[in-house]
Parts: structure tokens; sequence; C-alpha cells
């Protein structure tokens, strides 16, 4: 009986002390793969990725590549004109172009200049999928200023074109001279 007893005893253990305990943190210690939206410096974008964060990137950023069809520069005159339909139509009910476009142009100015600085954000941060995302809304929202005004993007297509293959140092030099004075800064040029 006496050593039936004997080991049900349990031993007691040494008191821990802190050497123990960071030994004891270094082994329960687990390096997890930080993804590349968060790295920021250089030199761990340089770093290769281990393959769970390869995966994770390739399954989360396959839908955002552009594999639709008609994903082309030429969706941006569509958009102009399902967006010029919708105001025409004026269904504000139905359409947020139309309901966006009913509200003024210093709503419309408005929510470009919102939708640039989220862009901007996301861009400055490193998230690559926000600002394509962020990318798409200033798009759509730039297409309801060009409509608002009345400007057809062949009239951007055009002016892009002119500027091609011109510095653009030499393209703002040659602005009229008016139009700094009137903005009253020395910064444009």
């Amino acid at each position: 009986m006496a050593k039936a007893e004997k080991k049900k005893v349990a031993k007691k253990a040494p008191p821990k002390t802190a050497a123990t305990k960071k030994k004891v943190a270094a082994k329960k210690k687990v390096k997890v793969p930080v993804p590349a939206v968060v790295r920021a410096t250089k030199a761990a974008a340089k770093a290769k990725l281990p393959k769970p964060v390869k995966k994770a990137d390739k399954r989360l950023l396959a839908p955002l590549m552009p594999s639709i069809e008609g994903a082309d520069a030429a969706i941006l005159d569509r958009l102009w004109q399902v967006v010029e339909d919708r105001r025409n139509a004026g269904d504000t009910m139905a359409s947020h172009s139309a309901r966006l476009i009913a509200r003024g142009t210093a709503k419309v100015a408005q929510k470009l200049g919102e939708e640039a600085v989220e862009c901007v954000i996301e861009a400055a941060t490193g998230n690559r999928s926000a600002t394509v995302l962020e990318s798409a809304d200033l798009l759509y929202h730039l297409v309801v200023v060009w409509v608002d005004a009345g400007i057809r993007p062949l009239e951007v297509w055009t002016e892009l074109a002119r500027r091609q293959g011109i510095s653009g140092i030499a393209e703002k030099a040659a602005r009229p001279q008016g139009i700094i004075r009137a903005a009253g800064t020395t910064k444009l040029p």
C-alpha cells in the first residue's frame, strides 16, 4: 500500500525564476508572418515572403486582377455614357448618379474630393487592394464631375494626347501666367 501512495504523490515543481520564465516564453513564442501590406520598410519589402503570405495575397488579390472582359481604359467611356444617360433620365430614386448630380455641382465636387482623400490615404499606407477599390471610386466620381460639367471623355483624352511626350515642367511653364496670378500663389509654376 505504501508503494501505491508513493506513486500518487506528485513531485513539486521547482519555483520559477526569471530566467526560467524567459526560456518558457521563448519556447512558446510563435513567429507569425506579417502580410506584405503591413510591412513598410524597403528592406522588409525586398525580403522573401513566406508561403502562407503568398497564398493569402494571391487569394485576396485574385478578384482584383483585370480578368473580366472589357476591363480596359474604354470602360471610362462606357461609364461616362451610363452616367450621362442616368442624368438625362433624372430618376433620383433609382440612380445614385442622378441623385448626386441633382444635389448640385458643389456636392458633386465635394464627393470627388472625399474619394481623392480616401485614395491618397490607402496609397500612403501601402494598402494595395484598398487603393485599387478607392481608385475605382475616384474615377467614378471624376466621371460624374465630367457629366455635371458637360465634359466628354474625348476632351480629356485629347488633352492627355497633347501633353504626351512633353515634360511636366515644360508643360506647366507654358501655361498662361494669368492662371497663376488668378490663383494668388507662386506654387503653380
